[in-house]
């Protein structure tokens, strides 16, 4: 019996893949529910699993553009399994290897026939050719035995590089889907939003200082650490109650507001740039949240996150500070209208009680849509979130430090 396997739905709104990697070769025998192709939609990579045990043949190439519901091999469930073979064989993708290889075979520096230094220069040529910053050996004497003259050294021009007998290769790939789709986010959101970004400061001494007494016991508590993003998440959280517009989308002609906070969390995934969703962030502790950060970070990293873990979110919080960015303007994250970014951390002078301290600051920035985000808005919602980092057991944990970390 021929079974025709066929591109199942990765999630709503997505009608095609494409097929990032083979797994499996043309001709080998699958096992059922053996993984035999990785695909790309435009939101996340998924593995392809065998229906049924036989042997496959591939009717899509890597890099082909499939469309849900289409067939993209059979399988011929009457084979036998070959003997001696492993349970769940798992075959090198074609032609890349073998690719790379032949590419360093050819990578050869290539001898030019004719060398242009047949000849020396005379003393008066090399003194021009010094002040000109040529190298003799790039000029064809016109003299005796290719000698190069003073006419030569005069009448020589520079070129636009200095060879250095390097290699100047370079190598194209395609981009995935997720790539692609990801650059038509963010091209999208810089046309046909009104994006504007204000910039503040915050002083972390009161996060450093709650931090250095409660995470030890915390981690110990609860399995995970206590880190920034529990308390961003809930400065975030206490900032949109306070300024719903923030927490609004454009629909058509319509606003929409939402008495709910879906949390975004920017993570660096095998594949790219990937966003989950923490799920009613209002309702979560400090403990759920670090929780749950690490749970969907976990997960995209692994490459095991799914479309409907990063569907939805009415706020995107992003932290470019962790790879040592000081300062950046975010794009906001569509359909969203606002996004917040977190960066490094550093000591700097500040003036304290009129006096000059060091304290660690951290610049925040906050990229929205001007359209539904007005300047008082915007700003006052960064001085909330910059209110509620300085001052964490009055404005997030009412003076209840132990209890609100359920400690």
């Amino acid at each position: 019996m021929i079974l025709e396997m066929k591109v199942p739905s990765p999630g709503e709104s997505i009608t095609e893949v494409e097929i990032a990697e083979w797994l499996v070769q043309d001709g080998d025998y699958v096992e059922k529910d053996q993984a035999i192709a990785e695909v790309d939609s435009d939101k996340a990579t998924l593995e392809l699993p065998a229906e049924d045990s036989g042997t496959i043949t591939l009717k899509a190439a890597v890099g082909d553009a499939v469309a849900v519901g289409a067939v993209v091999c059979l399988i011929d469930t009457s084979a036998a399994k070959p003997s001696g073979a492993p349970e769940k064989e798992v075959a090198a993708p074609t032609g890349k290897k073998e690719t790379k290889e032949e590419a360093k075979k050819e990578d050869k520096p290539i001898v030019p026939k004719e060398s242009y230094a047949s000849g020396s220069a005379s003393p008066a040529a090399k003194k021009i050719l010094e002040e000109k910053g040529i190298d003799a050996t790039a000029i064809k004497g016109s003299g005796r035995d290719g000698r190069i003259t003073k006419d030569d050294a005069v009448n020589a021009v520079p070129s636009m590089g200095t060879p250095t007998g390097g290699n100047r290769g370079e190598t194209r790939s395609k981009l995935s889907m997720l790539r692609r789709k990801v650059a038509e986010r963010l091209v999208a959101a810089k046309n046909e939003t009104a994006m504007l970004t204000t910039f503040n400061e915050v002083d972390m001494s009161a996060i450093f200082a709650m931090r250095e007494t409660y995470k030890e016991t915390f981690k110990e508590k609860h399995g995970v650490g206590l880190g920034f993003m529990s308390f961003f998440t809930k400065a975030v959280v206490r900032a949109l109650e306070m300024f719903p517009a923030v927490n609004s989308m454009i629909d058509g002609k319509e606003m929409i507001s939402y008495d709910f906070c879906d949390i975004s969390i920017a993570v660096s995934g095998p594949k790219g740039l990937m966003v989950p969703v923490i799920r009613n962030a209002e309702n979560l502790t400090f403990r759920g949240v670090e929780a749950e950060v690490k749970r969907l970070a976990i997960r995209a990293r692994e490459g095991e996150i799914t479309v409907d873990e990063m569907t939805g979110g009415t706020f995107t919080i992003t932290n470019g500070g962790v790879f040592g960015s000081m300062l950046s303007t975010p794009i906001i994250n569509p359909p969203q209208s606002a996004i917040l970014g977190m960066h490094n951390i550093v000591e700097r002078p500040v003036v304290k009680d009129g006096a000059i301290a060091i304290a660690p600051i951290m610049y925040v920035a906050l990229s929205y849509d001007h359209r539904i985000i007005d300047g008082k808005e915007s700003v006052g919602f960064l001085v909330a979130v910059k209110e509620a980092l300085e001052n964490p057991g009055e404005l997030l944990m009412q003076n209840e430090v132990k209890k609100a970390l359920e400690l």
